[in-house]
Protein backbone atom coordinates (compact mmCIF):
# COMPACT_ATOMS: atom_id res chain seq x y z
CA UNK A 1 0.00 0.00 0.00
CA UNK A 2 1.31 3.72 -1.00
CA UNK A 3 0.47 6.22 1.03
CA UNK A 4 0.71 9.87 1.08
CA UNK A 5 -0.55 12.79 3.54
CA UNK A 6 0.44 15.78 4.34
CA UNK A 7 0.99 17.06 8.10
CA UNK A 8 1.59 20.61 9.50
CA UNK A 9 4.64 21.46 11.67
CA UNK A 10 3.19 20.31 15.02
CA UNK A 11 3.25 16.74 13.29
CA UNK A 12 -0.88 16.48 12.47
CA UNK A 13 -1.93 15.11 9.58
CA UNK A 14 -3.83 17.17 7.74
CA UNK A 15 -5.09 15.40 4.80
CA UNK A 16 -4.17 11.61 3.65
CA UNK A 17 -4.08 12.22 -0.24
CA UNK A 18 -2.91 8.72 -1.62
CA UNK A 19 -3.70 5.54 0.32
CA UNK A 20 -3.85 2.46 -2.13
CA UNK A 21 -2.33 -0.14 -3.66
CA UNK A 22 -0.21 0.86 -6.78
CA UNK A 23 2.36 -0.79 -9.30
CA UNK A 24 5.72 0.23 -9.47
CA UNK A 25 5.83 3.39 -11.72
CA UNK A 26 5.66 7.06 -11.90
CA UNK A 27 2.71 8.74 -10.25
CA UNK A 28 1.33 12.56 -9.83
CA UNK A 29 -0.92 14.30 -7.34
CA UNK A 30 -2.23 17.40 -6.77
CA UNK A 31 -2.90 18.55 -3.36
CA UNK A 32 -5.92 21.75 -3.33
CA UNK A 33 -4.53 23.33 0.17
CA UNK A 34 -7.77 21.86 1.39
CA UNK A 35 -7.96 19.55 4.83
CA UNK A 36 -9.63 16.09 5.70
CA UNK A 37 -12.83 18.40 5.99
CA UNK A 38 -13.11 20.02 2.86
CA UNK A 39 -11.68 23.56 4.67
CA UNK A 40 -8.79 25.51 3.22
CA UNK A 41 -5.76 25.02 4.91
CA UNK A 42 -3.42 28.65 5.95
CA UNK A 43 -0.51 29.57 3.92
CA UNK A 44 2.52 27.89 5.20
CA UNK A 45 5.35 25.28 5.67
CA UNK A 46 4.00 21.60 5.71
CA UNK A 47 5.19 18.02 5.59
CA UNK A 48 4.35 15.48 2.72
CA UNK A 49 5.40 11.75 3.58
CA UNK A 50 5.46 8.83 1.29
CA UNK A 51 5.71 5.65 2.73
CA UNK A 52 5.65 2.75 0.18
CA UNK A 53 6.61 -0.89 1.94
CA UNK A 54 9.82 0.02 4.14
CA UNK A 55 10.66 2.73 2.19
CA UNK A 56 9.22 6.09 4.14
CA UNK A 57 10.48 9.07 2.86
CA UNK A 58 9.11 13.18 4.70
CA UNK A 59 9.70 16.55 3.27
CA UNK A 60 8.81 19.98 3.36
CA UNK A 61 6.46 21.93 0.89
CA UNK A 62 5.36 25.60 1.31
CA UNK A 63 1.59 26.15 0.25
CA UNK A 64 1.23 30.24 -1.28
CA UNK A 65 -1.79 31.29 -1.96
Amino acid sequence: VVTLSVYNMLGQKIKTLVSEQKNAGTYSVQWNGDNEFGQKVSSGAYIYKITAGNFVKAMKLILMK
